[in-house]
């Protein structure tokens, strides 16, 4: 065979153009893609390595929860049925423990506290003259007695005279006529005794009978005592006054009204301590406990913290409220938590959006005690 020549690569047939040589642009596109892939490879490798061996992340120090500031309300009402006579107070007024805030018209409770008073004293009486009646008794029982101790001895004398006289009788010594004299004497002075025995029973039962009087007069006095303590309360009680510091909210009742325990007059509210409402997410539950301290910081007052303590958890969960959180907050389960605080300046107002701030280290709980504030 012969051999055919061969054209070189770079040769081309007339009017066939050549394949024109890869650009650096396209080179370099290649080569992107091909290191792509490597560098996911190396990012996953680091991402598994850091997971397994990097630390651990340290536990959170405190919990933080958002609410507002609420305050409790006392209702006060006289506990009386009358007109009032006069308020001390008005509306926004800040009012101590034991302050006097209004009065009733107190001339039905004076005129019955002084009719209380009148029994009494005529109770007393009563005893007193009962007690006399009685000291008096027992001063005619001895008497009596004595009597009778009389009467006994003039009856030994006689039945001794006839016996002498007996004895004389049967000797010859003495006459009969004088035995039958003392005979008839001894009857008389039986009759004596046992007429002054009836006599000192009688004036026993008399006093038994005044005895009987006393205890009765005794349990009269009693009772009107207690009815005067009652008038004297009622009288009191014409009167109210603060149960706590506090500031008055409303003015629900004017003089000239009628008051009744179930008819409030003022309403009172109790500033010192308040409470934030706040609500804890449930993963929070196990850690924080009531008696725990927190603090409370307020917009009002940045960089103020001021101290309280969480008071209330509820055991029943609920939906995070509308007005609390977002939307998707809104559908976590939540408790509900009252974290107090004390208040004396009254600088946490009602209605002030604030942030509790708890700490779950070195925070065990505590009692607070019936006055937390002092």
């Amino acid at each position: 065979m012969l051999d055919r020549p061969t054209l070189p690569r770079e040769a081309h047939l007339p009017g066939v153009l050549a394949p024109a040589p890869p650009s650096a642009a396209r080179l370099g596109q290649r080569r992107k893609w091909m290191i792509l892939p490597l560098l996911g490879l190396l990012a996953a490798g680091g991402i598994a390595a850091w997971q397994r061996f990097a630390p651990p992340p340290s536990a959170a120090t405190s919990a933080v929860a958002y609410g507002a500031i609420d305050i409790r309300q006392s209702q006060l009402a006289f506990n009386n049925n009358d007109r009032i006579s006069r308020i001390l107070v008005q509306e926004g007024d800040r009012v101590t423990k034991d302050q006097l805030l209004a009065e009733l018209d107190t001339a039905r409770l004076q005129a019955n506290a002084d009719k209380a008073a009148a029994d009494v004293d005529a109770a007393a009486a009563s005893i007193d003259g009962l007690k006399q009646q009685i000291d008096e008794q027992q001063l005619v029982v001895s008497q009596a007695e004595a009597v009778v101790r009389a009467d006994e001895a003039t009856l030994t004398f006689s039945q001794q005279q006839v016996a002498r006289y007996s004895q004389l009788e049967r000797t010859g010594a003495g006459t009969v006529q004088s035995a039958q004299q003392w005979r008839a004497d001894i009857g008389e002075k039986q009759a004596n005794l046992a007429r002054d025995n009836v006599l000192v029973s009688v004036a026993r039962k008399h006093i038994s009978v005044l005895e009987s009087d006393l205890a009765k007069a005794k349990a009269t006095l009693a009772s009107e005592q207690a009815a005067f303590a009652f008038a004297r309360q009622q009288l009191a009680d014409a009167r109210l006054y603060a149960p706590a510091d506090g500031v008055i909210e409303d003015r629900i009742l004017e003089p000239g009204d009628m008051a009744s325990p179930d008819r409030p007059v003022l309403t009172l509210d109790l500033t010192n301590p308040v409470y934030a409402r706040t609500y804890l997410p449930e993963r929070e539950l196990g850690r924080v406990r009531p008696g725990m301290r927190a603090y409370i910081e307020s917009d009002a007052f940045p960089g103020k913290r001021f101290p309280a303590w969480v008071g209330f958890i509820s055991t029943t969960a609920e939906f995070t409220p509308k007005t609390v959180q977002t939307t998707e907050v809104r559908t976590e389960l939540v408790y509900r938590m009252h974290v107090y605080a004390c208040n004396p300046d009254g600088r946490l107002r009602l209605g002030a959006p604030v942030t509790v701030d708890i700490p779950l280290q070195d925070n065990a709980p505590g009692p607070r005690g019936e006055e937390p504030c002092g």
